[in-house]
């Protein structure tokens, strides 16, 4: 978004309808096991890494989409267990924090000037999208706003 440079390519998953024969796992134990990894603490996409690489009940699902029929964030959404900050904006922030302190100490690092400002662009642009839906419709960005809701 910010760079001039050509985006990077990679493989894509193939289009599936239905899950592998393979994996025979219940969409039950799956959305019990996404909610109560939820409750440790993980972000969805970590939510599907670890059921990608652990599984449920030793069987991995390679797709939660494909095994419930729902994404690990409706599956969220159903059981109120939500994050407060979407992932994406969370995430965002986080960085702008670091980079902020890091240009703080570091004056002259003029390169990490600009990924702030490029970063903290982005915050914004998310802020917008998100506003009303999933954070307060009066919410605006700021280091000590990010900096306050990120203490945890």
């Amino acid at each position: 978004m910010h760079t001039r440079r050509r985006g990077s390519s990679g493989s894509d998953r193939p289009a599936a309808d239905d899950p592998p024969e393979w994996s025979d796992v219940d969409a039950d134990d799956v959305e019990a096991r996404v909610v109560e990894l939820a409750e440790q603490g993980y972000d969805p996409s970590q939510i599907g890494m670890k059921l990608r690489d652990e599984g449920v009940t030793g069987t991995p699902v390679p797709d939660v989409t494909l095994a419930t029929g729902k994404s690990v964030t409706d599956i969220l959404d159903e059981h109120e267990a939500t994050p407060e900050l979407p992932e994406d904006l969370r995430n965002l922030m986080t960085r702008a924090i670091r980079l902020r302190e890091h240009v703080q100490e570091n004056p002259q690092d003029h390169q990490n000037k600009r990924s702030l400002q490029n970063t903290e662009s982005k915050v914004r642009r998310l802020v917008t999208y998100y506003r009303g839906d999933e954070i307060a419709p009066d919410f605006t960005y700021s280091y000590d706003v990010a900096k306050e809701l990120l203490e945890d």
